[in-house]
C-alpha cells in the first residue's frame, strides 16, 4: 500500500476511482427498533405479547426486546435506506392491525409512566428449551442492573458493504490477506473509528433530554426538575446514552476489557468477559430452589449483554454462539446503537437520518484507525457522556487524544466537511442528491441547534406548559392514528399471516425436539 493510501484524502482519492454504482448494487441497511406498547392511558401495558403479531421467539421481523411490553420490529436487509423505511413503514401498519384492547406505541426511547419495577414483564418465549433460555437471560440483566433502564428504547442501524466492494478496494489497497480476513479488519477500524466520533450521532439526533418522573421510582437524581413530574438536563442530548441509561460502566468496574483492535482480540475478551465468574453476581445465584435467576454468574452471561454504541456482527444461524460465528463467518456488518427514538418522525427515524448515517459509517472506513489503548476509550467514554448529558451547550468542548480540547460544533463541522465528498459519491452510485441533502440539513443543525429534536422537544415541554409524559402521550396517540388509518393491503397481509403461521409452528417444533432438561441444554451451549 502506498502512503498515499494511508491518509483520508488518498483513500478518498481512490474510493473516487472506483466506479460506485456497480460495487454498491449490494449494500444492505437494516433496521432495528424498539417501542414500547402502552395501555390507553399511556401506563407500560401488562398483557401478553399480541397473538395476531406471532411467536416472539421465531418470528423473523418481529419479536420483543427485555420486556414483554418492549416490542421490536426489524427489517430485512435492504439495499437502500428508503427500502428499509417501506418495509418499517409495513412492520408498524401490521401492528397497529393487530394490537388489542386500545393500546399503540410509544413514540420516545424514554419509557411511558411506569409503576415501578414490579409493572415491567420480563418477556416470555414460551416452554422450549431455547426460549426459557432468553427468558432466564433477562431475569439476570433484571437482578444485575434492575429492570427500568432496560425498557428503555433506541433504533439500530445496521450496515454492510458487499463483496464486490471489499474485492476491488483490497486490490485498490494492494491487500494480499484473504477476503474475509480483509473485510473483518476493515470493519473493526470502521467500528474504531465509529466510536472516536460517535459522539455525533446524540448530538444531531440525540431525541431524549427528558424523562418521566416515574422513571426515576423515587431514588435520587442529579437531574433537574422541570414541574409537570418531569426531570431533565438543560443541555442533555440523550439522557439514554448517559449515566441514567443501560451503559457499560458497571461491567467495567467488575473487569469487563473489551478490545476493538482487531477481530481475534474482540472475540478473546468476549469470551474472557461470558467466562469469567463473578463475585457480585455469585451473591445473587443462578438456581435458587429450582427457579433460574441468571444464565451463570460470570462477569457477562452472553456477549450482547455487553452494551455498545457499536458492535461487530456476523449473521447467527439458530443457537450458535455469537462468538463463533464471528470466528467462523468473520464480521458480516456493524451495528450502530446509538440512535434515539424521535417522537417527530412516525418511524422514530428519517431518510435524511439514515442516508447520514449511511455516509457515516464510508467515512468512518476511509479515516486512518490506529488501535485503540485505554486512555483513548477513556476519552471516547467521557466525550459520549459529556454529548449524552450536555450536548446543547454551545461553548461545551471534547477532548481528542494528546490533550487537545476542541469545541464540539468545530469539530463537528469538521467531520461533516470530511464527508462532503463521500456524500457526493453516494449520490452518484444511487442517482440520487439525497447524500448531499442530508448533509446540508445536518450543516443546518451544528449551525441552529434549535431545529435538534431534544431541543425541539424541550421548547415543545415549556411552550405547551405540559410534561414529558404529556407530550409523549400526545405525539404517540397522534403516530397511532397515522399508522391504525393505513391497513396493509390484501397481499401484505396475506404474507405477514403466513409469517405469523410459520413463527408459530417453528415454536412447536422446537418444544418437540428438545430431548434434554434445561440444566443440560444451557451446558451444551456454552460448550460451544
Amino acid at each position: 500500500m502506498s502512503d498515499a493510501l494511508h491518509t483520508f484524502a488518498g483513500r478518498l482519492r481512490a474510493l473516487r476511482e472506483l466506479g460506485p454504482g456497480e460495487l454498491l448494487r449490494e449494500t444492505r441497511i437494516g433496521l432495528e427498533k424498539e417501542s414500547l406498547r402502552v395501555a390507553p392511558d399511556g401506563v407500560i401495558a401488562q398483557t401478553d405479547h399480541p397473538a395476531g403479531l406471532g411467536a416472539a421467539l421465531t418470528h423473523p421481523r418481529i419479536t420483543t426486546d427485555y420486556g414483554e411490553a418492549l416490542l421490536e420490529l426489524i427489517t430485512h436487509p435492504q439495499t437502500s435506506v428508503q427500502a428499509a423505511l417501506a418495509e418499517l413503514d409495513l412492520l408498524h401498519r401490521w401492528t397497529y392491525a393487530n394490537l388489542e384492547h386500545g393500546e399503540f406505541l410509544w413514540a420516545t426511547s424514554m419509557p411511558c409512566r411506569l409503576r415501578g419495577e414490579e409493572s415491567i414483564r420480563i418477556a416470555e418465549y414460551g416452554p422450549s428449551n431455547a426460549g426459557f433460555m432468553k427468558t432466564v437471560y433477562r431475569r439476570g440483566l433484571g437482578y444485575r442492573y434492575g429492570k427500568t433502564m432496560q425498557v428503555i428504547a433506541g433504533v439500530h442501524f445496521n450496515y454492510s458493504l458487499p463483496d464486490a466492494f471489499w474485492r476491488a478496494w483490497r486490490e485498490r489497497l494492494g491487500d494480499t490477506r484473504p477476503l474475509r480476513e480483509f473485510r473483518s479488519e476493515a470493519y473493526m477500524a470502521m467500528l474504531r473509528n465509529l466510536q472516536r466520533f460517535g459522539w455525533i450521532v446524540p448530538y444531531l439526533y440525540g431525541a431524549s433530554p427528558a424523562v418521566c418522573e416515574s422513571f426515576l421510582g423515587g431514588a435520587q437524581t442529579t437531574l433537574e426538575f422541570f414541574g409537570h413530574h418531569t426531570y431533565y438536563e438543560h443541555y442533555a442530548t440523550s439522557l439514554r446514552l448517559g449515566d441514567i441509561g443501560y451503559q457499560n460502566r458497571r461491567e467495567g468496574e467488575l473487569g469487563v476489557r473489551i478490545s476493538y483492535n482487531d477481530l481475534p482480540a474482540y472475540i478473546a475478551s468476549l469470551e474472557a468477559a461470558i467466562t469469567t465468574p463473578c463475585p457480585v453476581w455469585a451473591r445473587i445465584g443462578v438456581c435458587v430452589n429450582g427457579e433460574w435467576r441468571q444464565l451463570n454468574a460470570n462477569r457477562l452471561q452472553i456477549e450482547n449483554e455487553y452494551y455498545s454504541s457499536v458492535r461487530a456482527k456476523a449473521v447467527v444461524s439458530g443457537l450458535t454462539k455469537p462468538v463463533r460465528a464471528l470466528q467462523r463467518q468473520g464480521v458480516e456488518y456493524i451495528e450502530l446503537r446509538s440512535v434515539d427514538v424521535n417522537a417527530f418522525e412516525p418511524l422514530g427515524v428519517s431518510e435524511y437520518q439514515l442516508c447520514f448515517l449511511e455516509a457515516l459509517m464510508v467515512y468512518a472506513l476511509l479515516l486512518p484507525s490506529p488501535p485503540l489503548d485505554a486512555e483513548e476509550q477513556q476519552l471516547i467514554d467521557a466525550n459520549l457522556n459529556l454529548v449524552a448529558h450536555s450536548g446543547r451547550d454551545p461553548q461545551l468542548a471534547l477532548l481528542r487524544r494528546g490533550g487537545e480540547i476542541y469545541c464540539l460544533r468545530d469539530w463537528a463541522g469538521e467531520v461533516l466537511g470530511d464527508m462532503a465528498e463521500i456524500c457526493a459519491w453516494l449520490d452518484a452510485a444511487k442517482g440520487t442528491d439525497a447524500y448531499s441533502r442530508s448533509l446540508a440539513h445536518q450543516l443546518d443543525k451544528v449551525r441552529h441547534p434549535a431545529q435538534i429534536a431534544a431541543t425541539r422537544m424541550m421548547d415543545a415541554l415549556a411552550e405547551r406548559r405540559e410534561s414529558f409524559f404529556e407530550f409523549a402521550l400526545r405525539q404517540s396517540r397522534q403516530i397511532a392514528e397515522r399508522f391504525a388509518a393505513r391497513p396493509p393491503q390484501a397481499a401484505e397481509r396475506a404474507a405477514l399471516a403466513a409469517e405469523v403461521a410459520r413463527s408459530r409452528a417453528e415454536v412447536e417444533a422446537l418444544v418437540a425436539s428438545d430431548r434434554v432438561d434445561f440444566a443440560t441444554f444451557l451446558a451444551d451451549y456454552f460448550a460451544q
